[in-house]
């Protein structure tokens, strides 16, 4: 038998053959989980007891290890590694690429016997030095200046990965350039814990808590994905390179039923799932959730909660598990946020929550959140962080991958607004009153209307799957972040506001008080701060389009895309949020400014070139073939009897696929010059704007011709995978 295309080659290869589904044994979940970190337990057995202590103060008090401890703490790491089977390690960062880096260096060590020792210093542990030049950098390092550093990070563990049969010890680390600048996504994100934990204890102090030494943010970052047959995800070079379609018209069936939303896992992908998790168990990750998204082959895993320098590194394990134990699958797991049109995209609900070091949720509302003076300032620190201080907020969960799927009827729109609910909405407009709110507060229960069934606890608040920053019952879900993006820039953003908005109210508390009751300062200093961002509330239809006015007319900020977010990145106002409590200088900022602007660029034109190369080589050739058929088909029945009607099928026909075939001709030629001219463009800025403006809205054209084109080209002729094919499997 043969076949036209590779496609219809494969298809039949799959209707033929068992999809691959491997099956690896594992041990139980409570003798797999922390298997392969150097965790607590293994440092209080293999480190002296003065050394595991002072190592305890410094994850949990923030107290610097002396490089005698890193020592003895390196010799038990190496002797651990080592017995697993690890011949390397590495320190394992977060450039400004989006994505980690690491460098492989053996333990062993030439002696001068001839022979070798395996090695591993406090110095190697604390110190690495990787070539800095070629990562981004926003003009901190010039191509000629190479010398960068990663930094041990002891606030998170150690950890061994497996490549093929290889062991190799990862240390979580940090990168900065020779003159100490960050270039990377951890180093302010630690500075921003530390921000907000400084102005949180001032909060405490104020009501009088002398106990708590510290306050963590913590995240619980659900992640979305697709998955696809990796046979049929091999043929489209879009994909491979960009991690979306280009191309590709709707399927005769998507979403619209919304069977597949939390419907039974298919075995192969049951299958997938289990190995994963064991992974991501043994590596301390506390993967808890998994099910079937709304959008066909689109899946969501969810972590419990964690402190947030470990919740940013267990995001960064999930995307390499999730595609690495794919592949062993037969399967390609898509993280791009939009990778197929028509159908909802993949987010990353980022949950976040604030917690003192003796284990309480300062967002918890408690019985009567109205005498909750504590809770109340919390909740009027978020309300202002997210109304004063929106646009680091928005600029912490840009790119262009990411704009294509804000705003639309899946993901919460690039206005941010806050859901609270009716209650404790209530209970706000009653302190700008000057009231106690003791009616709107009660949760009660429902009956099912099921005799044997007991009555069931009713939430405070229903849920708002519109909003992009809903309060959830004791924690903040923010549901902007992107699926591939790093979970880190939101929440350097989501502390340094609040760490800002602290600063502000209790700037304001210490200057009420004066020596009185400070619940009653708090009283009288919450009820401003409650009406001046009472705006930003909004437990409505986030999706409507009555909704962009009603913003508009509370002055809030709608940045649609990320270059008109970025645009703003160094507004003075913005600066401060990330300046004022030292998370970025200005020389940092500026440069992720430019990085993030260069990033957005290289993405468009990555698809720019895609969309050119397979519309000329790929889809232009098969739609002349198809014309050409069409053209034949004219003249063949041209002479022959046909009823008595005006409609001539195959000109209409030949009509459509040449009217067609003309305008992909025109627009690619098109997006050619457009894309020479915003080459020669100078200015990062302006750069990105043409991107923006006319670079997508041409391929946007052109994508409509190509998609009309494969509902009417022979399907045998049909090079790509078309969306039925790779979402229905």
């Amino acid at each position: 038998m043969s076949f036209d295309s590779p496609r219809r080659a494969i298809r039949a290869h799959m209707a033929t053959t068992s999809p691959i589904a491997p099956f690896f044994a594992s041990p139980p979940p409570a003798e797999l989980f922390g298997r392969d970190i150097f965790n607590l337990k293994l440092m209080r057995e293999r480190l002296p007891k003065s050394v595991f202590e002072r190592l305890l103060s410094t994850i949990h008090n923030d107290a610097p290890i002396s490089p005698a401890d890193a020592d003895v703490i390196a010799s038990a790491m190496k002797d651990w590694a080592i017995e697993r089977g690890a011949t390397h390690y590495t320190h394992w960062f977060q450039p400004l690429t989006g994505v980690t880096a690491e460098k492989h260096d053996a333990f062993l060590t030439p002696t001068s016997h001839g022979d070798i020792i395996n090695e591993f210093s406090g110095k190697m542990l604390i110190k690495g030095e990787p070539d800095a030049s070629s990562f981004p950098s926003g003009g901190i390092r010039s191509t000629f200046e190479a010398r960068g550093y990663t930094a041990w990070d002891p606030t998170s563990p150690a950890f061994l990965l497996k490549t093929g049969e290889r062991l190799t010890l990862y240390v979580p680390s940090i990168f900065l350039s020779h003159t100490g600048e960050a270039l990377d996504a951890k180093t302010p994100l630690l500075r921003s814990q530390e921000a907000v934990s400084r102005q949180a204890i001032r909060v405490l102090r104020f009501f009088g808590n002398d106990r708590v030494t510290r306050v963590r943010a913590n995240v619980g970052p659900e992640q979305e994905y697709f998955l696809v047959d990796r046979r049929l995800y091999n043929l489209r070079p879009d994909l491979i390179m960009a991690g979306r379609t280009v191309f590709g018209a709707p399927a005769p069936k998507g979403q619209e039923l919304e069977d597949h939303y939390f419907g039974a896992i298919s075995p192969r992908v049951l299958a997938f799932m289990t190995e994963a998790e064991n992974r991501l168990w043994a590596l301390g990750i506390p993967a808890r959730t998994r099910h079937n998204e709304v959008a066909p082959a689109q899946f969501e895993l969810a972590p419990l909660y964690e402190q947030i320098n470990l919740a940013v590194d267990h995001n960064m394990l999930i995307l390499k598990i999730l595609r690495e134990t794919a592949a062993e699958f037969g399967l390609a797991c898509l993280l791009h946020e939009k990778p197929f049109a028509g159908v909802n995209g993949s987010g990353k609900h980022n949950n976040w929550s604030l917690a003192d070091s003796e284990g309480n949720n300062l967002l918890d509302p408690g019985p009567a959140p109205w005498m909750n003076s504590q809770f109340m300032v919390f909740l009027a620190a978020v309300l202002r962080a997210v109304h004063k201080y929106s646009i680091p907020l928005r600029i912490g969960v840009t790119g262009a991958g990411n704009d294509f799927r804000l705003g639309a009827n899946e993901a919460p729109p690039a206005i941010l607004s806050v859901f609270l609910g009716d209650q404790l909405t209530d209970v706000i407009k009653s302190f700008i009153e000057g009231k106690d709110d003791t009616e709107s507060w009660r949760g009660g229960a429902m009956a099912p209307g099921v005799s044997a069934m007991a009555p069931l606890a009713r939430d405070i608040t229903d849920r708002n799957r519109t909003s992009p920053f809903a309060f959830t019952g004791n924690k903040f879900e923010f549901r902007a972040v992107g699926s591939s993006q790093s979970i880190a820039a939101a929440n350097i953003a989501l502390n340094a506001a609040a760490a800002c908005a602290l600063d502000d109210i209790c700037t304001e508390l210490e200057k009420a008080a004066g020596g009185s009751d400070p619940r009653k300062a708090a009283r009288q200093v919450l009820s401003k701060f409650f009406e001046e961002h009472l705006p930003v509330v909004f437990n409505g239809n986030n999706y409507a389009p009555e909704w962009e006015v009603e913003a508009e007319k509370r002055g809030l900020w709608n940045l649609k895309d990320s270059v008109a977010a970025l645009s703003h990145y160094t507004d003075p106002e913005v600066k401060d949020v990330f300046t004022r409590h030292g998370i970025l200088t200005e020389r940092e900022l500026v440069a992720r400014q430019d990085i993030l602007l260069e990033n957005y660029i290289r993405e468009v034109h990555v698809e720019t070139k895609l969309v050119q190369t397979l519309g000329r080589s790929a889809i232009l050739p098969v739609a002349l073939s198809a014309l050409k058929k069409a053209a034949d088909l004219v003249k063949a029945v041209s002479d022959l009897p046909r009823p008595s009607t005006p409609v001539k099928p195959e000109v209409l026909y030949y009509q459509n696929l040449y009217a067609l075939s003309a305008d992909l001709t025109v627009l690619l030629d098109e997006l050619d010059q457009k894309h020479a001219q915003l080459d020669s463009m100078s200015g990062v800025l302006a750069r990105a704007q043409g991107a923006r403006d006319t670079l997508l809205p041409l391929m946007g054209r052109i994508r409509a011709a190509v998609d009309g084109l494969e509902l009417c080209v022979d399907d045998n002729l049909w090079p790509l995978p078309k969306y039925g094919e790779l979402l229905w499997q």
